[in-house]
């Protein structure tokens, strides 16, 4: 499986776990940068892991010579996560030609946070 560098998620400590056709594992380890207001994550940075997450689950079943990027994904928060470890995990529901579909289940403490469902433009890679 190819790992991407990803910036953007190594600017936000995130890191692959586990990747293969059948689902992408991702992980933050939450720190105070992390935290808005109230003391709770971000929703931006659940939300920024589950893009990610999909993306990862998505490319892990394309050619090497494709990619593919966000069109649109939507994130239902269903409980607030504090300080400690957010795990990611994506699954492909369907590829066809040029679009795919993942869903990302976001847990921290073995307990649903935020469910994802992402839809993603297939792209030539060159």
């Amino acid at each position: 499986m190819r790992i991407e560098n990803l910036p953007f998620l190594e600017h936000i400590g995130a890191k692959v776990e586990e990747l293969s056709k059948e689902r992408a594992v991702l992980s933050v380890e939450i720190e105070n940068y992390h935290l808005q207001h109230l003391g709770f994550v971000h929703g931006g940075v659940i939300s920024s892991l589950a893009d990610n997450t999909g993306w990862y689950a998505v490319i892990s079943n394309l050619p090497e010579e494709k990619t593919c990027v966000t069109i649109e994904i939507k994130i239902n928060y269903l409980r607030p996560a504090k300080k400690g470890t957010l795990k990611a995990i994506g699954k492909v529901l369907k590829i066809g030609k040029s679009v795919a579909f993942a869903v990302v289940e976001i847990t921290f403490n073995d307990e649903l946070v935020a469910y994802a469902t992402g839809t993603y433009a297939i792209l030539e890679f060159k």
